[in-house]
């Protein structure tokens, strides 16, 4: 049975609304009605009826029109229209004065009096005073709820009402019934306004409200539920048989209505269905435990919201194959067997045959294989997947001469003619004929093989041929991008000497060749050049003689070309002991498609030539210690670098290397900012424990400003904060017995640099301006660079045009012609820029070529003026107990400085501002307004009259209390 649904407008449910005025009807014959009893002008505009049928929908709609009923129309008789007719006189409606006067203004009661002739008036107005007035009720509300309201489900609605008296206590109904405040139902009030809010609406917040006073006043709210959606789709699902498989839906509200369809028909989800359906919030899930092959299809949800669908595949599980078909070899005419195992089928034995039968399973034998059997193929029903054997069958090979009926196999023929003979020849695999005259080969044999004979030509022709291939060159040599190649010349030259060769190359992934020369090469050696590093290549050589050019010989086996690194760079000493010397280096600047397998350390005695390998394997660090040096020996260094194509050329170091540990005077230099810590360790060895002491320009050092502890093995020096007097040198001394040592520490105590000398603008030409300026004189730290900015005289706003500049000079381009530019400097250096910068005092004018701009001078106004007060003070009289304001403006710049003063004393230090001033606070009060130009001042009187309550004026006052600032 179709579902029959009738709407007004959009979205407006009638079934809901049945009731006095609205029925709907329907009877056994599908015929579906609705009724509206006794019509109002509010019931017009468009319905609509929908009919639903599982996944069929229909829809029509119409206008209603509701008009006011015509009054029925009169019949007009024309004749007596014209006959003569009496005048009477008009009969006048009895005026009650009594009623006029009760609703008219005591202004208008002469002219009613006069109006209707009442004569005593006087004891008219008399009679009404003494009548009681009846007061009209007036409008509860200024602002009533509307008709109706609509709102969507799980939305909020908000009803407001503006009452005309704010005092009056409202109730809000639902379907009659009072509302209580809780969080579904929020009351507000903002002034004269009450408010109801209804969060998160549903169906059953679809109802008639009412707030009710003084008066009653209704209204209407429609929910609106909105469509199902699906928020997440289902996804396809490919799997096998006999698992569990579950499509997984999301849709937008929690219990909400869907439809599991496949292809197109209901899914049935009954108890004892293959399918269950499980709910989970707003997810749906389709479940399926023991998928078949039946259930491959397309499976659709749908929701009143829109619909999702995949696909469902269902295959079969993968073949195993435990024993495959093996080739095999056979003679002809012997039976074949051949034998498998797969799963899931039964093992069984395989009969072989040219084309197999789908899910053959039984035995059959080929007593005499033909020849021409390639193989075996296996298809398992229901399986795409095939097994498949190769059998060779061997049949030897025969000529069969006995098919040319000659007598004796003996050929006649006349001298200069051309013979064809035809000879019929069998055997499997095909063989390979060769004719002969004699022990040698035949040059004006012409030989053909077709499927079941040969053919043989002979003829007057040249005996000269083209050569034999050669043999397979061979590269021994290979560089990084190109290789030396050699090869033997052919067997058989064809009676005519080889005039040279033709040489061709690949890449081993590639199917195309490249010829190399375009002239013969006369040799059997070629090097081929320009090919690509790590890439594997294969060559071939054709040879070429008078007749033509060769068969191509077999392809070499694969090589690549690879190079060796360049030398490693940057070879040093880094430190040498009495029997050690490390060295470091740098890599090589080029590293070919072989890489960098490491290196090779060696080293030579002065004076001998053999250079002997310091590391047992190499070594991938850049750097080496040798060690088992003999002392004050001399030696020379060098390093190669290893990849698979060898060693690179060496790097030596220039100069021979004393093994000898060389001791120097410590010297440290250390500079250290402004304001942060210095903390220094020096170590030092010696026994017994040595005596430190410590000097600073020669002088003891101040232990109040730098803190030293010493310990046996090392001696710190720290200053917690440095400052510029802490810069100089420390001197280490360390004794034992008579023996001493030194060490110096020069400390310099760094700042942030000051800004340059003397910006000036040498000169502007076009859109261009060059800069010149000189650095500060005294600095410790060397300038490191400049960052210029520029700024529009305009605007004024900075912008960085070059940073970390070292020059004096620069030239600004690219700026913009009619403005004016200011250009200011900064310093840097280690410890960032200059706190200041140098700016022009000038500034430069961009002007276009060809045309000189003249600037006009303005003169700036002067916006400087003496206090004036625009609004002076009022005299003011004030009740004791409220609050009282004195008020003025002054006008003046620069802004001058407002003293308030009661009676010619000023007011200092004390509040400004009092709730309740009494009595004693009255007086003479003045504002007074200074600035460089002058001074102006206003004054008032202020009176406060009454007495102070009795919780009142007991405080202690000040004088000035009770007035605030100007």
């Amino acid at each position: 049975k179709p579902t029959v649904k009738w709407f007004k407008g959009k979205w407006m449910d009638l079934a809901s609304k049945t009731g006095k005025h609205l029925q709907l009807k329907e009877t056994f014959d599908r015929l579906t009605k609705m009724h509206i009893i006794k019509a109002k002008e509010n019931y017009g505009g468009n319905y609509r009826c929908e009919v639903n049928y599982k996944d069929k929908f229909d829809s029509c709609s119409f206008d209603l029109e509701v008009k006011e009923p015509e009054a029925g129309s009169q019949s007009i008789d024309i004749r007596s229209a014209f006959k003569r007719r009496e005048h009477k006189q008009e009969d006048v409606p009895e005026v009650d004065v009594w009623e006029i006067l009760k609703n008219a203004r005591p202004d208008e009661y002469e002219k009613i009096a006069f109006t209707y002739g009442i004569t005593d008036l006087r004891g008219l107005l008399k009679r009404l005073k003494k009548t009681k007035k009846v007061e009209k009720k007036s409008e509860a509300f200024a602002k009533k709820l509307d008709a109706a309201y609509q709102v969507d489900k799980g939305g909020k609605i908000r009803f407001m009402v503006d009452l005309a008296d704010p005092t009056v206590e409202l109730k809000w109904y639902k379907n009659g019934q009072e509302i209580r405040s809780t969080p579904k139902y929020i009351f507000e009030h903002k002034g004269t306004q009450r408010i109801m809010v209804i969060n998160n609406c549903s169906m059953l917040d679809d109802a008639a409200y009412s707030v009710a006073g003084r008066r009653k006043c209704t209204t209407e709210l429609f929910v609106k539920e909105l469509p199902v959606k699906i928020v997440k789709t289902i996804e396809a699902v490919k799997t096998t048989v006999n698992e569990r498989i579950e499509l997984e839906c999301e849709v937008s509200e929690e219990g909400a209505q869907v439809k599991w369809m496949k292809n197109g028909v209901e899914v049935p989800t009954g108890v004892r269905s293959r399918y269950r359906v499980k709910v989970e919030g707003t997810k749906h899930t389709l479940v399926i435990d023991d998928a078949s092959k039946d259930d491959t299809g397309v499976y659709s949800i749908m929701a009143t919201g829109g619909t999702s669908e995949a696909r469902v595949q269902v295959d079969l599980k993968p073949l195993k194959i435990f024993q495959d078909l093996q080739d095999i070899t056979l003679k002809l005419g012997e039976p074949l067997k051949m034998h498998c195992e797969i799963f899931p089928a039964t093992p069984r034995t395989l009969v072989p045959q040219r084309t197999a039968d789908p899910g053959c399973g039984g035995r059959s034998w080929l007593r005499r294989p033909p020849c021409t059997t390639p193989g075996l193929h296996l298809c398992p029903r229901g399986y795409s997947q095939s097994l498949s054997a190769k059998v060779h069958i061997i049949d030897p090979p025969r000529v069969h001469l006995e098919t040319l009926n000659f007598p004796d196999n003996t050929v006649t023929i006349v001298a200069g003619n051309k013979l064809r003979l035809e000879i019929p020849i069998s055997g499997e695999p095909a063989p390979r004929v060769v004719w002969m005259k004699g022990e040698r080969s035949g040059h004006r044999v012409h030989a053909e093989t077709s499927a079941q004979c040969f053919l043989l030509t002979l003829s007057m022709v040249d005996p000269s041929d083209i050569p034999d291939p050669p043999e397979a060159p061979l590269v021994p040599v290979v560089g990084g991008d190109w290789c030396s190649m050699t090869w033997d010349p052919p067997i058989y030259d064809g009676s005519s000497p080889i005039l040279g060769y033709f040489v061709e190359r690949k890449k081993k992934q590639s199917s195309r060749w490249m010829r190399l020369n375009f002239d013969l090469i006369k040799e059997t050696t070629f090097e081929p050049k320009k090919m690509i590093e790590g890439v594997p290549y294969e060559v071939r050589v054709f040879a070429v003689n008078a007749i033509g050019v060769s068969k191509a010989s077999e392809p070499s086996k694969a090589f690549v070309p690879l190079a060796v690194t360049s030398e490693p760079t940057m070879l040093v000493v880094d430190d040498v002991t009495d029997d050690t010397v490390t060295m470091k280096w740098r890599p090589p600047d080029t590293i070919g498609a072989a890489g960098l397998d490491g290196y090779l350390v060696e080293y030579c005695v002065e004076g001998t030539d053999e250079w002997i390998p310091a590391n047992k394997g190499l070594t991938e660090k850049t750097k080496y210690t040798i060690t088992g040096l003999p002392t004050n020996a001399k030696i020379l260094v060098r390093v190669k670098a290893v990849n698979a194509a060898g060693c690179s050329t060496p790097r030596t170091i220039q100069h021979s290397i004393l093994v000898k540990e060389v001791i120097g005077k410590t010297h440290i230099h250390a500079y250290i900012i402004v304001r942060e810590a210095v903390n220094l360790v020096v170590p030092f060895l010696g026994k017994p424990r040595p005596k430190v002491s410590w000097l600073k320009e020669g002088q003891p050092i101040d232990p109040t400003h730098v803190s030293i502890r010493n310990t046996e093995c090392d001696s710190i020096i720290f200053i917690r904060k440095a400052e510029r007097s802490h810069s100089g040198k420390y001197e280490l001394t360390v004794q034992v017995e008579n023996h001493t040592d030194t060490a110096i520490l020069d400390i310099q105590i760094v700042d942030l640099p000051g800004p340059p000398q003397a910006v000036t603008i040498e000169e502007v030409w076009g859109e261009n301006v060059a800069l010149d300026w000189s650095p500060q004189r005294h600095r410790k730290l060397p300038i490191s660079g400049y960052t210029i900015q520029k700024a529009d005289k305009k605007t004024m706003e900075w912008y960085t045009c070059v940073e970390h500049y070292h020059r004096t000079c620069i030239t600004i381009s690219d700026l913009v012609i009619g403005n004016e530019y200011f250009f200011r400097i900064y310093a840097e250096n280690m410890c960032g820029l200059s706190e200041s910068a140098t700016q022009t005092k000038d500034c430069a004018l961009i002007v276009k070529e060809g045309l000189q701009l003249r600037t006009p001078e303005y003169i700036d106004h002067d916006f400087k003026e003496p206090p004036r007060f625009t609004q002076p003070l009022i005299n003011t009289f004030a009740v004791a107990g409220y609050n009282a304001t004195l008020n003025c403006s002054v006008r003046a710049n620069p802004r001058p400085k407002v003293i308030w003063m009661k009676n010619k004393i000023a007011i200092i230090d004390d509040q400004r501002y009092l709730r309740k001033p009494n009595p004693y606070d009255g007086g003479l009060y003045a504002c007074k307004a200074v600035n460089d130009l002058g001074e102006d001042q206003v004054e008032c009187r202020l009176e406060v009259k009454g007495e102070c309550g009795p919780h009142e004026g007991h405080l202690p006052r000040r004088l000035g209390d009770g007035f605030p600032k100007a």
